[in-house]
């Protein structure tokens, strides 16, 4: 589930290394399991490696002296000099007794399968040249691709296209994922990630203490919050869900619904008296209270069994939600922040980081999409913009004090303490109306049982994203919380948990 940096990657190697097992002894492990995935992957026809300069082109170098001692047809393209190899690099090339071709596109010809090992995970500038002539012939081929590490022209930590990049078929990663197997635009590039043990050990990690991890349930199951045989409802908590007027009520209610599908004991949803009707006729299980000011949202407050808040979805942008922000976060309440709350304070952000560092008994998430992201942190979004997401997360939650989830088919979830997942799980039908306000409600159902908040927003955008795969195509919000039941059901069998 760790996610490691190239720098940290290098970090593992080093550490692995002076533990004492050679580096080419992990180049043959690389190279050994490249070669399994291209039997896998092609079980006859000629194989061409396009080999780079670096240890990127030394496991292609053992991948095919592997796949001709297994009676493979495999020829190799060179980047460079043969003689001009250095290091590991230069001992893999040796393992490799035929000719080299020239780094020239019509060398290519027509394989059955190509090995992309030219550049890997370390790119950190624009491809040019040969080499980006080398990639345009490889991607408009028409062979599959297996790419090394990494689809050469994509930068391991970002994820970013440097100018142009293989579109592989297939990824063989080493020990564990880089940001850029699970970032967009890199992870399309990648097609399937295979991870392979080349044999490193876990108590690298003593030395490189990774913060980054892909959002999958071994993540955070420690935190998953089950109901005790012995438990009741207010055991549950209590979640609030302020609803906007008359004319815009449906996204809080599919909030409501998605925290008490989430898990929430109870739900309660503050209506405005005009949209007292309309709400009250709509639910069931959820209940209605009349708030229409922050006076009488204070009051409610007052009940400390009602420990979670929504706010945001249809809430109405302007000084009555900021305010009903405010007082949540000064009766420290576990505190969802989305959409209109977030674009309430688009003009004084640091407003709300204060009030948000000033509630040091309050958990706070903010649940930004692309659009909303610049109006609360426009100073990280263009004066940094060729950064990673996930370092604009990070950055983010540093200087909020709260925890950032920043939506997209690669969800991103930081906490200020520097910790960061990366989910990979939302099919493409979850972009949808009203999506994102089902994912606040059932973050807030997560909050409200008692979960952390960076581990909640984590467990609520993985269930999110299971529910859209269980509910396919076709999807609409409404769909995702009556779905959640069986992705309960399976997780509960895969942590052997009683139903």
């Amino acid at each position: 589930m760790e996610v490691l940096t190239t720098a940290e990657m290098e970090r593992a190697d080093r550490f692995t290394i002076a533990a004492g097992t050679p580096g080419f002894a992990l180049m043959l492990s690389a190279g050994q399991a490249v070669a399994e995935a291209a039997m896998d992957l092609v079980e006859q026809g000629p194989i061409l490696v396009v080999a780079g300069s670096g240890n990127n082109g030394g496991d292609g170098f053992v991948a095919a002296a592997e796949l001709a001692a297994r009676g493979r047809e495999v020829s190799v393209i060179l980047l460079c000099e043969r003689d001009s190899l250095q290091g590991d690099a230069a001992s893999a090339a040796r393992g490799w007794k035929y000719p080299v071709l020239p780094f020239n596109p019509h060398a290519i010809g027509k394989p059955g399968l190509i090995i992309d090992a030219l550049f890997g995970a370390g790119l950190n500038r624009p491809v040019s040249g040969e080499p980006h002539d080398m990639i345009e012939a490889i991607n408009g081929n028409g062979a599959p691709v297996l790419s090394v590490d990494l689809p050469s022209g994509i930068n391991g930590d970002t994820g970013a296209v440097m100018g142009i990049a293989i579109r592989a078929t297939e990824t063989v990663t080493f020990f564990r994922r880089k940001p850029a197997h699970l970032l967009l635009p890199g992870r399309i590039y990648c097609g399937r990630v295979r991870v392979a043990d080349i044999g490193i050990d876990t108590r690298v990690f003593e030395e490189v203490h990774p913060q980054t991890f892909e959002n999958i349930p071994q993540t955070w199951q420690k935190s998953f919050p089950v109901p005790r045989v012995d438990g009741h409802k207010y055991a549950r908590g209590h979640a609030i869900v302020v609803s906007g007027d008359i004319a815009a009520t449906g996204a809080a209610r599919l909030a409501a619904r998605g925290a008490l599908r989430a898990g929430a004991g109870l739900v309660t949803l503050a209506s405005p008296r005009d949209a007292l009707v309309v709400n009250a006729a709509a639910l069931t299980a959820v209940m209605v209270r009349p708030i229409d000011t922050v006076v009488e949202f204070g009051e409610l407050l007052g009940d400390k069994r009602l420990n979670t808040c929504v706010i945001g979805p249809g809430a109405g942008v302007g000084g009555r939600t900021r305010d009903f922000v405010q007082t949540a976060l000064a009766t420290g309440r576990c505190l969802v922040l989305d959409a209109d709350a977030l674009t309430s304070f688009s003009d004084a952000p640091e407003r709300l980081f204060e009030a948000i560092r000033s509630a040091h008994d309050s958990q706070v998430v903010l649940t930004p999409h692309e659009g909303e992201f610049p109006r609360l942190f426009s100073d990280i979004s263009n004066k940094h913009p060729h950064r990673s997401k996930l370092e604009r997360v990070r950055a983010a939650a540093e200087r909020s004090g709260a925890v950032v989830l920043l939506k997209g088919p690669d969800t991103v979830v930081a906490s200020p303490d520097g910790r960061a997942t990366i989910a990979a799980n939302a099919p493409p039908w979850l972009a949808t109306a009203g999506a994102g306000d089902v994912l606040a409600g059932m973050i807030a159902g997560v909050l409200a049982q008692g979960v952390a908040v960076y581990e909640a927003a984590c467990i609520g955008v993985w269930m999110h994203g299971e529910a859209a795969r269980e509910a396919g195509p076709g999807l609409i919000a409404e769909d995702l919380p009556e779905v959640l039941p069986a992705v309960f059901r399976r997780l509960y069998d895969a942590f052997d948990i009683e139903y």
